[in-house]
């Protein structure tokens, strides 16, 4: 048989050890149902290509096995008369139509078209002839692929079959092997730059395919199987893929600066063991931390599940809302390591096997890896982009404006976070950073919010947190600001008796240590204008017994 023979015979190891696997599920298939009993859905496209001369080959092996030693087989054992199921839209490519028709005659494929959305032509054809197996050209990472295995039941609410993907684990440079190797016919749009084809509305040629011709006014693109990085496989179809994050990737993940001069982060944690209160999660603090030191805003932080859906919708509400998502958890080769598929539900994309980071793993990990697939090398497609740096054993993963770290204590992200900040990639703007000051007190909530709110109504860019103690000193509450040179905000400190302010070395140098009035010496041309707002502001504050307001401190950033 042609397809078995080329095969065998290729130098390509890797190749050979697909399709043996891929060779080994169709002839389980065959021998767990009997042939009138499957089918192979069939569209045209390079993965079902692949998968028609799979199963051609799959059949006449299965055939030779069990009825003829001598392999003197008949003309249907090469060509494999499997009941065919396509499903024709008007929105297809001509191209794809006429491909599907001519292959179908060439092979006595049984094929049955189907004018229908994908779940009412089963439920109709499975009505009208029971089937209990069909074969599907998926492969790991597509959107209906999360979770699937070779053989995988329906799911839940569609008719009742036996979905089996043979070619599951193979990636966009498997695909492309196995079709040059073999030397079988593809839709000709493969030639002319289309990478993945869809509808006739929403694919175009692969741009990174285009060769430049300045003596032709019509763009020219090289054949599908010269695209060197398959994760960009779909780049050609993203044109109506308009994805939230769009103007993000724009502008190398960064959203946008905010109104008050800071740029905006989310972290999300991905740990059950962290939500079943076994493990304390320290990273986020210390993230913050080093976010808070360069001007950026936290506005979230997120423990969520083990779940490849709690996981896709916490990044979804996070990536076109925040200019970066760093992500921690998650990543590593258990079955409840589920970020990177979160992440690829979440854009929109499927994972693909990354040959670049597999060699990564491998030399990290060496024997460790078991197998020809590495579940780890499986990254969200077409939109990931490995940050490496020679303190990195292992390159960082940046979807868009998503950064997995795979940090698990203090010193790893510290490490990271200094690659991080030295990659020209990654956008991780230096601003002026926040200046922060903490106010300890026994006032009530009462006594001091009318003071707290006149405060957030004078300055939009104070940020007030507040938490209460079980020490002497009950409340407690941070004040933290990012100023430009224009804004200035003050507090009025309280008596010893009732009060203290414990203060940070800021922009200026100087320390508030207690209640005292501290050396404004760069801002001594702005004190007389302050007189005024100060004594104004005094007269509005609430008179406490035993309390004296005595003394200004003026909290501010240079820049």
């Amino acid at each position: 048989m042609e397809i078995d023979r080329a095969i065998r015979e290729s130098t390509d190891r890797r190749l050979q050890t697909k399709y043996q696997n891929a060779v080994y599920v169709i002839q389980r298939a065959f021998a767990l149902y009997e042939f009138e009993q499957v089918a192979f859905s069939f569209n045209g496209g390079k993965d079902s290509t692949v998968l028609l001369h799979l199963l051609r080959a799959g059949y006449y092996l299965h055939q030779g096995k069990s009825e003829c030693s001598n392999h003197h087989l008949s003309d249907d054992a090469h060509k494999c008369p499997i009941r065919t199921i396509y499903f024709e839209s008007p929105c297809a490519f001509p191209e794809i139509n006429s491909f599907t028709y001519e292959t179908a005659a060439d092979y006595n494929l049984q094929l049955e078209s189907i004018h229908s959305d994908f779940k009412s032509g089963l439920e109709a054809l499975l009505k009208e002839k029971p089937t209990k197996a069909i074969f599907l050209g998926t492969r790991i990472g597509d959107p209906n692929a999360v979770g699937q295995e070779q053989f995988s039941p329906s799911s839940i609410g569609w008719p009742p079959f036996m979905r089996v993907n043979p070619i599951l684990d193979w990636s966009y440079r498997d695909v492309w092997a196995f079709l040059l190797t073999s030397k079988v016919k593809y839709c000709s749009l493969y030639d002319q730059g289309y990478t993945s084809i869809g509808s006739i509305y929403d694919t175009v040629p692969n741009a990174l395919l285009s060769i430049a011709d300045s003596s032709s006014t019509k763009n020219n693109f090289k054949p599908a199987y010269m695209l060197s990085d398959g994760r960009l496989e779909r780049a050609g179809r993203n044109k109506k893929l308009a994805l939230k994050c769009d103007n993000a990737s724009l502008n190398n993940g960064v959203i946008g600066i905010s109104l008050n001069g800071s740029f905006k982060a989310s972290i999300i944690i991905v740990g059950d063991e962290i939500l079943f209160g076994t493990t304390e999660d320290k990273l986020s603090g210390a993230l913050c931390k080093k976010l808070n030191a360069i001007g950026w805003q936290t506005t979230r932080i997120a423990v969520v599940q083990n779940e490849i859906d709690s996981v896709a919708e916490e990044v979804e509400q996070r990536k076109s809302t925040n200019d970066m998502v760093f992500l921690f958890g998650g990543f590593g080769p258990m079955s409840s390591d589920v970020s990177l598929a979160g992440v690829a539900k979440a854009f929109g994309v499927r994972l693909a096997p990354d040959e670049e980071f597999e060699e990564y793993l491998r030399h990290l990990i060496g024997q460790h890896c078991i197998g020809d697939r590495n579940e780890m090398a499986l990254l969200p497609e077409g939109i990931t982009e490995l940050l490496h740096h020679k303190n990195l054993p292992l390159p960082l993963i940046k979807c868009h404006n998503v950064i997995i770290l795979s940090a698990t204590n203090i010193c790893e992200l510290e490490t990271q976070w200094d690659c991080l900040f030295e990659l020209p990639n990654v956008p991780l703007v230096q601003l002026a950073p926040f200046t922060l000051k903490h106010l300890s007190t026994t006032l009530s909530d009462v006594e001091i919010a009318q003071t707290m709110s006149q405060l957030c109504l004078e300055f939009s860019d104070i940020y007030i947190a507040k938490r209460h103690d079980s020490s002497a000193v009950a409340e407690c509450s941070t004040i933290s600001s990012k100023c430009v040179s224009s804004t200035l905000f003050w507090v009025l400190g309280m008596a010893p008796a009732r009060s203290h302010f414990a203060g940070e070395r800021g922009a200026s140098g100087h320390c508030l240590v207690g209640p005292l009035l501290i050396n404004l010496d760069p801002f001594e041309l702005f004190v007389k204008s302050l007189k005024c707002e100060r004594a104004k502001f005094t007269d509005s504050l609430p008179r406490y017994q035993e309390t004296r307001w005595y003394s200004t401190f003026l909290a501010f950033n240079e820049n």
